[in-house]
């Protein structure tokens, strides 16, 4: 599947926050989304997964205009994960997992076998099993953060949007998901787009990266073509110096 915009305008209460926005998203990668608090990644993602519908334009999901899907159709080949979601009062890990299954289940009608190992794969995948019948409100940031990942990929679809995953999340547990998703990717083709603040992380991790600054897409491609000292500047307005990681090859951020 295909996942790209085509003169996309998105904005709130009639306030375009992204003009004419044109990105080939590519498929079968992952791609990590850069920029500024406020420069529109999280509402590009929200446009991308159709929780905001466009002023203008469209997004293209394996060519069909996700304004013409029902949101079931288009939940069962894309999952989005938004910043800081919301879980029911009183709701325990495992119900909560389930519900990335919602997509795939008919109606009254039980979760069935299928259901079940998806949600157990998440849950191991996430490394949130010891917390199966523990309640969400009663875990730390981090400990949430993981469950919800757990969710998203419960839902097994061919493309997984991520708004900030990391968030929360300590050195090792950002790693250790960055590693999980580009496994995801590597093992099962799935194609991963998310919103990273830590540049180094996403030269590492993506092999696509998008760099937007005030609603516009500045620089798309690979790390080593956008992760660079001038498109820094214009991004962040920052000087910086990136040099290859000793130990990785990938693009480093020194910020001066």
């Amino acid at each position: 599947m295909s996942l790209a915009a085509r003169n996309l305008t998105l904005g709130y209460g009639g306030q375009p926050i992204l003009r004419d926005l044109d990105l080939n998203l590519p498929q079968g990668q992952v791609t990590a989304i850069i920029g500024r608090n406020g420069c529109g990644k999280s509402t590009l993602l929200r446009g991308l997964g159709g929780l905001t519908r466009a002023q203008a334009g469209q997004v293209l999901l394996d060519g069909d205009d996700i304004a013409t899907l029902r949101p079931k159709a288009i939940a069962q080949r894309m999952t989005l994960l938004p910043q800081s979601p919301i879980a029911p009062e009183g709701i325990r890990v495992a119900e909560l997992v389930a519900r990335g299954r919602t997509p795939w289940l008919r109606p009254f009608r039980p979760p069935g076998p299928e259901d079940r190992a998806a949600v157990t794969r998440a849950m191991e995948a996430a490394a949130v099993t010891d917390l199966r019948d523990a309640r969400v409100s009663d875990l730390s940031g981090g400990q949430r953060q993981r469950v919800w990942i757990a969710m998203a990929l419960a839902q097994e679809t061919g493309w997984l949007l991520l708004d900030e995953p990391t968030t929360f999340l300590d050195l090792r547990h950002q790693l250790d998901l960055l590693k999980l998703l580009r496994a995801l990717n590597r093992q099962d083709g799935r194609s991963v787009v998310m919103v990273l603040h830590d540049i180094s992380l996403a030269a590492r991790f993506a092999d696509h990266v998008v760099a937007m600054r005030d609603g516009l897409v500045l620089a798309q491609g690979t790390p080593q073509s956008v992760i660079a000292d001038e498109i820094l500047r214009q991004v962040f307005g920052l000087e910086t110096k990136v040099i290859a990681d000793p130990l990785h090859g990938a693009p480093l951020v020194l910020p001066l």
